[in-house]
C-alpha cells in the first residue's frame, strides 16, 4: 500500500474558504480600529489642554496671581489671568506630537477631518465632529 503525501484538493479549498471566511469577519473590526484611534487621540489632547489649563493657573495662583505668564515646569507661558492664550497654548503642553496647530485649531494630522478647538473660555477643549 503507498502512503499519501500532502494534502488533496478537497481539504485545500476547505481550508482557504475559512481563510476567507475569517478574512471577511476581522477586516470591518480593524478598520473601526482606525476610527477608535482618531478619537481616542483627540480625546488625549482634549484631556492634555484642560490639565494643562488647570497647572497653569495653579502656578499664577501660587506666584501671587499676578503677572502675564505662568511658570509650567520652568517655561514661562503666556497667559491672562492664569489661563494660557490662544498662542501659549503650545508651550503649555509637553507635546502635540501627531497635531499640527493653527490657532485656535489643533488637527490630527492623520485625519484632517479630526479637530480639537482651544478656546480661553470653559470648556477650554472640544473635539470636532470628524473624529
Amino acid at each position: 500500500m503507498k502512503q499519501q503525501y500532502g494534502f488533496t484538493l478537497v481539504e485545500l479549498i476547505v481550508v482557504i474558504a475559512i481563510l476567507g471566511i475569517l478574512a471577511a469577519t476581522a477586516i470591518p473590526r480593524f478598520i473601526n480600529v482606525s476610527s477608535n484611534a482618531r478619537s481616542a487621540a483627540a480625546d488625549g489632547l482634549v484631556g492634555a489642554i484642560n490639565g494643562a489649563v488647570a497647572l497653569c493657573q495653579a502656578s499664577w495662583v501660587a506666584a501671587g496671581s499676578s503677572g502675564a505668564t505662568c511658570n509650567m515646569g520652568g517655561t514661562s507661558v503666556a497667559s491672562a489671568s492664569g489661563i494660557p492664550t490662544t498662542a501659549g497654548i503650545t508651550s503649555a503642553l509637553s507635546t502635540t506630537s501627531g497635531f499640527t496647530y493653527a490657532a485656535p485649531t489643533f488637527t490630527l494630522t492623520a485625519a484632517s477631518g479630526c479637530t480639537v478647538t482651544y478656546s480661553t473660555t470653559t470648556p477650554y477643549a472640544t473635539k470636532g465632529g470628524g473624529c
